[in-house]
């Protein structure tokens, strides 16, 4: 039976997943928000329908959208053009009649001002993030940092998309300090450290790892709120962002959000905006 209410279908093409999402598209996207100091909890967006795909299995995504109504659809791409294509393709086949918009980057969007020099060569995936964050806490200052395949971490103060950091992700800089494949530490395993001083190779290359991306989140943190002269909220996102949440904890006077799926949210923001 087809669901009859028309929905927007968000699609997040990230480096390893995609990430999609529908959402009643006349439904109205509440600024509310029920976050407190170390909030673990997603932001308040209730998907009709949400998933994750590895870029080969993304011709099922069709059958995960069968007996939906989608009337729109958008997207951010950062996994490059044939992923896109192989996107773009597949939904002209199975929703021929919708319109398919992709979602740059660009000087202005929803309220949120874009200070890269060159505003279109900004990730989709983090302006639309900064979007998010911007929506959700407006005119404060905000810290969004994405963990996944590289870690981004990102500035955002009042109405100004101020620029950020890449660097390798969790496990991708564990894996630059590894030998070969077979004396590569899983990330995972060694999540039970209690010492930041490990006692062994694999245990200090993973805490020497997770210490480098949550100091960078620190001094990202400790440059804005010198700039804002304000308290400064960390929105963290990403697979490896629960791997790094135990580190957070530990922080006296941070103030941090987990959340889920914040570029989809990014996307809605834009999708909803005048």
């Amino acid at each position: 039976m087809t669901l009859q209410l028309p929905l927007l279908l968000l699609i997040d093409a990230g480096n390893t997943r995609i990430k999609w999402a529908c959402i009643e598209r006349s439904s109205e996207h509440h600024s509310e928000r029920h976050l407190e100091h170390g909030s673990e909890l997603s932001l308040p967006v209730q998907w009709i329908a949400s998933g994750s795909l590895a870029h080969q299995d993304l011709n099922d995504l069709p059958a995960l959208l069968s007996g939906f109504r989608v009337v729109e659809i958008l997207m951010s791409n950062v996994a490059g053009a044939t992923v896109g294509d192989a996107l773009c393709s597949m939904f002209r086949s199975h929703f021929p009649q919708v319109p398919v918009q992709i979602f740059r980057s660009q000087a202005q969007c929803a309220g949120l001002q874009n200070l890269y020099i060159e505003p279109q060569r900004l990730g989709s995936d983090r302006f639309a993030s900064a979007i998010a964050a911007h929506h959700w806490f407006p005119n404060q200052a905000c810290v969004v940092a994405t963990c996944g395949t590289a870690t981004t971490i990102d500035a955002v103060d009042g109405a100004d998309f101020l620029g950020g950091m890449i660097l390798p992700g969790l496990q991708l800089m564990a894996a630059s300090l590894a030998k070969n494949t077979a004396q590569l530490p899983q990330i995972a395993q060694h999540m039970g450290l209690q010492d930041t001083f490990a006692r062994s190779t694999d245990q200090a290359i993973v805490s020497g790892c997770v210490h480098a991306q949550v100091g960078a989140m620190l001094s990202a943190i400790d440059h804005l709120r010198q700039r804002s002269q304000q308290p400064v909220q960390l929105l963290i996102s990403g697979g490896a962002a629960v791997f790094l949440i135990p580190q957070l904890k530990l922080q006296s006077n941070l103030i941090w959000h987990h959340v889920e799926n914040l570029v989809l949210s990014g996307l809605l923001v834009v999708a909803k905006s005048p």
